[in-house]
């Protein structure tokens, strides 16, 4: 499964599917499923890329595996996979709210409940100590001890961002703002627009919501898409180029009538909080959409501004740079020990939740998990190593990441989060989401009828 082994045998499989085609022998399903499994074994990272002296890059070559598979109706069906991407999909609120309730409350508690009680029978230990080869189907025991071997994140919000501030209606663009700074004399702020994504707004709302609060607090006005969207990155990457593309055509054409609608704002920059979305937007052409704009992580505009902590007592960090790292003027460790205001660990290796990869083949996960684990443990150990006994965060900037490192936080004695939420609760004290949530639906969003 190393990338040079996948691009032999794909080679081979397709050889394979030449010879039964021109010996009209029949194609055999042994071969989709073998299909199945090279394609399955990829986290569509494109970090085997730089090192290919041969320029293949075999993240896309997997999308277009799964895309084969899904045109010849030979794509496995793995059900939690599917009810994640629906959950991703769809639009309407109450069926969001539904659905949140059920898998992300209802399903993730079921999940740390199976986790406690699998560890409490010594079902797990031996399967994270020495993970078992992932090669072919594992049993469905298998797949549900793989599954349940490390805990869901818990504490989340109750409800998303957008519910939160009343602003689901898709027919209306929400202008977030301080009216007092705005209204100033010498008001000098920009105007942005905020593309938050899934993982951060039906997720982690904690993400959009600390998006939305520091630039409030800064006096920029933000910009919210209509309604709930998604940027069509998961489904292409799954295999769902059509999904994907009618999504980023959709997403372009209302992006288009947002800017007609608020040509009166002259906004030249697109903020995001999260990799993928980042992969995508680029294909978007946002300068066609907003002239002269371009496309920003919130850290790196925060580190633009000026805005970083001072230094943070009783706390050492450890940072995770995501697969598709969002940050692309910086390094993103340089851009987190700028914010941090204190020396930061880079923590590498993927964390092993990739997306929908943890669902689909979570004993793939475990595999590239046990490896993380040693990363964080030997991380964690170097900065408790002068007798520190204050709390160790692992920071992120990837909604997918922060899910997966919070999984090990058990295990390693560490508190997973997200850069700009951590310098929220420090800028902003322990109370700013509520403050925010209350000062925003006080006067602070403009209503825009699309």
């Amino acid at each position: 499964y190393s990338p040079r082994n996948k691009i032999l045998a794909t080679s081979l499989l397709i050889e394979a599917f030449l010879y039964e085609e021109q010996t009209r022998r029949g194609v055999s399903l042994r071969h989709f499923d073998e299909f199945n499994d090279v394609a399955d074994h990829c986290t569509i990272c494109h970090k085997c890329v730089t090192p290919c002296p041969v320029d293949i890059d075999f993240g896309n070559v997997s999308i277009r595996m799964r895309n084969l598979l899904r045109e010849q109706g030979r794509k496995k069906f793995v059900p939690a996979k599917a009810a994640a991407m629906a959950f991703l999909t769809i639009k309407d609120p109450a069926t969001i709210k539904l659905v949140r309730k059920v898998m992300i409350d209802w399903g993730y508690r079921a999940q740390r409940l199976g986790y406690r009680l699998a560890r409490s029978l010594h079902l797990v230990q031996g399967q994270t100590r020495q993970p078992p080869a992932t090669l072919g189907a594992p049993t469905l025991r298998s797949q549900i001890i793989h599954f349940i071997n490390k805990p869901m994140p818990g504490g989340l919000p109750k409800r998303t961002a957008r519910a939160l501030l009343d602003i689901e209606d898709d027919k209306i663009v929400p202008i977030i703002r301080d009216p007092q700074k705005v209204g100033a004399a010498d008001y000098d702020g920009d105007a942005v627009f905020y593309f938050p994504g899934c993982g951060s707004e039906r997720l982690f709302s904690q993400v959009a919501l600390a998006t939305q609060a520091i630039l409030y607090e800064i006096g920029a006005q933000t910009v919210l898409p209509p309604g709930y969207l998604c940027c069509g990155y998961p489904q292409t990457a799954a295999g769902e180029a059509d999904q994907g593309l009618r999504i980023t055509t959709d997403n372009r054409v209302l992006f288009h009538r947002v800017a007609n609608t608020l040509n009166y704002l002259d906004i030249r920059t697109v903020i995001v909080s999260c990799g993928t979305c980042m992969d995508q937007l680029e294909k978007y052409h946002f300068e066609q959409i907003f002239p002269g704009c371009r496309l920003l992580d919130i850290h790196e505009y925060l580190l633009e501004k000026g805005v970083k902590l001072d230094g943070v007592s009783g706390t050492r960090y450890l940072y995770h740079d995501p697969c598709h790292a969002p940050m692309r003027t910086l390094p993103g460790i340089k851009v987190v020990n700028s914010l941090i205001g204190q020396p930061v660990r880079l923590s590498e290796r993927c964390c092993g939740e990739s997306g929908t990869l943890a669902v689909t083949r979570p004993d793939v996960s475990t595999q590239v998990r046990f490896r993380k684990q040693e990363e964080i443990e030997k991380g964690a150990g170097k900065l408790r190593a002068d007798d520190f006994t204050g709390n160790i965060k692992v920071l992120t900037s990837c909604p997918s990441c922060l899910q997966g490192l919070s999984r090990y936080n058990d295990d390693a004695d560490t508190q997973a989060d997200y850069i700009v939420v951590e310098m929220v609760k420090h800028l902003l004290g322990p109370d700013w989401m509520a403050n925010y949530v209350s000062k925003a639906n006080n006067g602070g969003i403009e209503r825009v009828l699309l």
